[in-house]
């Protein structure tokens, strides 16, 4: 019962963004429109609710979504930072750098959670995330500092980490 439960909620919250997507793209009160979009959004939830079923709809925790802003300033910070630092050893080729896989292993045990902080490393210019094999995240990394995993760890993931430990628990 409990699992049918959760899954009318993911289907029902995907189904709402779907339709509040349609209504963004089509800016339109007109009840023509709001019902297409209702019916391609129902349709739509209906095939890819299987493949939403590893979080809770987080986007409905009003304390979440403060953190969901914070994520964003640290995210653009560390996106703004990493830009720069690649911009000048393109721009200084004399600058070394030192690339290498690191790995490091991750608090988080959230699937959704070690996704987003793969995906935020990977568009941070410098490094890409390889592979995540349970908590261990395998990185390339254009200067590796150090060899040790816990510098690896502190350089590339912790401001990441510590704002998605708050949201993803």
């Amino acid at each position: 019962m409990k699992k049918q439960s959760i899954r009318f909620k993911n289907y029902f919250y995907t189904f709402t963004l779907l339709w509040l997507l349609w209504y963004a793209f089509t800016t339109s009160l007109q009840p023509a429109e709001l019902t297409v979009g209702a019916v391609l959004s129902l349709f739509v939830a209906w095939i890819t609710v299987k493949y939403f079923d590893c979080c809770d709809p987080i986007l409905i925790y009003p304390g979440r979504i403060v953190y969901f802003v914070g994520y964003f300033f640290v995210f653009l910070r560390a996106l703004i930072k990493a830009n720069f630092d690649v911009a000048r050893r393109v721009i200084n080729p004399k600058l070394p750098i030192n690339p290498g896989i690191v790995k490091f292993e991750s608090k988080l045990h959230n699937r959704f959670a070690k996704m987003v902080l793969a995906n935020s490393i990977t568009l941070t210019p410098g490094t890409l995330t390889v592979d995540v094999i349970g908590n261990t995240f395998y990185i390339h990394w254009i200067d590796v500092k150090g060899g040790d995993p816990e510098t690896a760890y502190k350089e590339i993931a912790e401001p990441f980490e510590r704002i998605l430990l708050k949201i993803y628990g």
